[in-house]
């Protein structure tokens, strides 16, 4: 895991990110900010629970206005605190905090630059990962792909952090809300942290159930047409409460 060996190198200088001579003071978060933290700290510590990183590796963050919430570099989630908000614009140049933003600032900032996103969500799911090893394309296994926008692509590989990556993944992305990035893990978008949180989950176990289904001797897993997807994505319009 070369990016979180590289944060973890960074462990050391993540809250010596103090402000120098000539440069601007950072303000202080604004409530909204400080509810929207409280919310990215819970995802990233639930990235951690549920398996889909290990350590410091991989990242979130979250966009209110025209700042990032993002989780800095190398410092494990359960000991991130209210005081340790670290956001900044969409230029990159950090406004909130002194702990350094997370080495894939890049990515995050291309998806919310691109997109509507609100919220992105970046892990190193095990199954997921995998998968990006094999294949260009996640083959159709289950229609909930729908529910990213299509078949699910995979970005060339490039060094973390690097806008090359960031590239890559926005290729990757087109008419997508996620996308695995090879020999590396996932990207997945969304309105809030909630959806692009659940989009990521549902990434991995697609990834999880095709892995499952092509590793019995024999027998080739079956996979959905194209038409079928197209159904289902009329079908997930509808889907769910109204009101």
């Amino acid at each position: 895991m070369a990016e979180q060996r590289g944060d973890e190198r960074g462990t050391g200088d993540a809250r010596k990110g103090e402000r120098g001579a000539g440069e601007p003071r950072r303000r202080s978060a604004r409530p909204e900010e400080a509810r929207a933290w409280e919310d990215l700290v819970a995802t990233a510590r639930r990235t951690v629970s549920d398996g889909l990183v290990v350590g410091t590796s991989g990242n979130v963050s979250v966009r209110v206005g025209e700042t990032v919430l993002v989780t800095p570099s190398g410092v494990p989630y359960d000991r991130l605190t209210p005081d340790d908000v670290t956001g900044v614009g969409l230029d990159g140049r950090q406004v909130l905090g002194t702990l350094v933003p997370t080495s894939e600032l890049p990515m995050h900032l291309a998806v919310y630059r691109t997109t509507g996103a609100l919220a992105v969500v970046h892990t190193h799911a095990v199954h997921a990962t995998a998968v990006s090893t094999l294949v260009s394309e996640l083959p159709l296994i289950h229609y909930m792909a729908a529910a990213l926008g299509g078949p699910v692509r995979v970005a060339p590989y490039a060094t973390y952090g690097t806008d090359e990556l960031a590239e890559n993944m926005l290729r990757a992305l087109a008419d997508r809300s996620g996308c695995l990035l090879q020999n590396h893990g996932t990207v997945t978008y969304g309105t809030t942290l909630a959806q692009a949180y659940d989009r990521t989950a549902q990434l991995e176990w697609m990834c999880r159930l095709w892995l499952t289904a092509a590793s019995v001797p024999g027998l080739t897993p079956s996979l959905l047409s194209g038409e079928q997807l197209t159904e289902v994505e009329e079908r997930l319009r509808g889907y769910g409460q109204r009101g």
